[in-house]
């Protein structure tokens, strides 16, 4: 019985930790760049865009290609940072349990 209530404060204690993580992950803002600076993409921690940032340089006619190019690209570079980050709080998160060999947290 007292292991049973030791699961469940562990359980009880990383339900708390998840909840703190996801509030920590919801507050992350990164940003994503290309062309070498003169696009940016400011991405939450959710996932939405919340801002471009566009080189005045880059508005010329006829480069409507060229511009569309390095937003999607800045995207990229933000969606992978943010994805780095959220692994790596993840991870620290974690680090301490003991999880079946090929499982995954979360779940």
């Amino acid at each position: 019985m007292k292991d049973l209530m030791g699961m469940m404060k562990q359980a009880k204690a990383m339900q708390e930790k998840m909840q703190g993580l996801q509030e920590e992950i919801a507050g992350l803002e990164v940003v994503g760049q290309s062309g070498g600076g003169v696009v940016s993409v400011t991405l939450s921690g959710k996932g939405e865009l919340t801002a471009i940032g566009i080189d005045p340089s880059l508005l010329k006619e006829g480069e409507k290609d060229i511009l569309e190019d390095l937003v999607v690209a800045a995207h990229a570079d933000a969606k992978g940072k943010l994805d780095l980050a959220i692994q790596e709080r993840t991870q620290e998160l974690t680090s301490g349990l003991q999880l079946p060999g090929g499982m995954k947290f979360p779940f």
